[in-house]
């Protein structure tokens, strides 16, 4: 039995109005109401039944999983699965699967400086003959297959410091920032360049690839805001436009997870900006990131996603979720460029789904079109 057999079919009706909401921020015709995106991950097998392990070890399981419970929260209408080190096992990581959490590293693979240089970077051929690519193509293929209508290929830069930092070790890493900076930039530079050939293959496959990356472990809790852009932004340009430059995108997601309290300034004139780009940012100190400063600072040049912080989803009090949502759309509703409600980050595996529903509900009260 295929895992396409577990599930009903897609509720077409359905789709097609969310398909509609869903493109409103880059056409620019308004169509219902502001979207939710909670970045539904692991959350999507456990509501279906499955386990965290599940969604990571069965991808097209995951996958099928994601699209399907999208439909119960009325959320977009494209599916997606990841995690955050791809790519890594190309240079010589070992990844681990757990009960609890995504794939994790075993260990760094190198502890020296000098050891950097002996880190080879794989073509888009060799990277069809590693792990990685050839994953995410059984999926879309998948996908292409079983739910055609939800298919956006997406390759995944993801967090471009936190992943080269794994292969000497985070601390190692953050050291070195101080003391070699040579060795951790070219560090940066062949995990990003993986990253790029890896966007390329799937573009070549699919004649297009959507583009996720961001800027996790370069955030205000760890680096300076010069570190944060000589180490994060500059090489998040490099990725993008190394990879628009292959065939990848047009489609652009920004993802600046953790504290970006004053960060955000150096990404604003660093990054590149597509006419389909969302940019979102988790928070600002312990707080989640104001919509109002967000829509300020990037409301002109990108779709912007506002966030409820994560810790809420897993409180039992749907109406603190349903607030901090509304203030949250009612102060980035009116973007230039359109606006989504997400959480700060991947909305956790067992999220209550009372707080998931009290975020729509916002959503439906506060952002739908015509009525502010």
């Amino acid at each position: 039995m295929g895992y396409e057999e577990l599930f009903p079919g897609m509720d077409m009706k359905w789709h097609a109005n969310a398909n509609k909401r869903f493109a409103s921020p880059f056409v620019d015709v308004a169509h219902d109401r502001i979207d939710v995106d909670p970045i539904i991950l692991s959350h999507a097998a456990v509501a279906c039944g499955f386990t965290i392990r599940d969604f990571y070890e069965k991808p097209e399981l995951g996958i099928h999983c994601v699209g399907y419970i999208s439909q119960l929260y009325d959320l977009l209408p494209v599916t997606h699965w990841f995690y955050s080190l791809p790519w890594v096992r190309e240079l010589g990581l070992t990844l681990q699967y757990k009960d609890t959490l995504p794939p994790i590293s075993t260990g760094p693979i190198i502890s020296e400086p000098g050891q950097v240089d002996n880190i080879h970077v794989p073509d888009v051929d060799e990277l069809m003959k590693g792990y990685t690519l050839p994953e995410f193509i059984r999926i879309y293929e998948y996908v292409q297959k079983n739910l055609p209508m939800t298919l956006v290929p997406i390759s995944y830069g993801f967090d471009l410091v936190g992943a080269a930092a794994e292969l000497c070790g985070v601390e190692n890493f953050i050291m070195w920032t101080f003391t070699e900076p040579e060795a951790a930039h070219k560090l940066v530079k062949k995990y990003t360049d993986t990253s790029v050939n890896g966007a390329i293959g799937l573009a070549n496959r699919f004649g297009m690839a959507m583009l996720i990356v961001g800027s996790v472990l370069a955030n205000n809790d760890i680096f300076s805001d010069e570190a944060v852009k000589e180490y994060s932004a500059n090489y998040m340009k490099y990725y993008v436009d190394k990879a628009f430059r292959g065939g990848a995108g047009p489609q652009l997601f920004y993802h600046l997870c953790g504290n970006h309290q004053t960060d955000y300034k150096v990404f604003k004139d660093t990054l590149f900006w597509s006419p389909f780009n969302v940019i979102h940012i988790g928070y600002y100190g312990r707080d989640p990131f104001p919509s109002k400063l967000l829509k300020e600072e990037f409301g002109n040049r990108s779709t912007i996603m506002g966030s409820v912080d994560t810790k809420l989803m897993i409180n039992p009090n749907p109406k603190i979720a349903y607030e901090q949502a509304k203030a949250q759309i009612l102060a980035g509703r009116d973007s230039p460029k359109g606006y989504i409600l997400g959480t700060s980050c991947e909305t956790p595996p067992y999220t209550i789904p009372g707080n998931l529903l009290a975020l729509v509900k916002a959503a439906r009260d506060y952002g739908t079109y015509g009525t502010w």
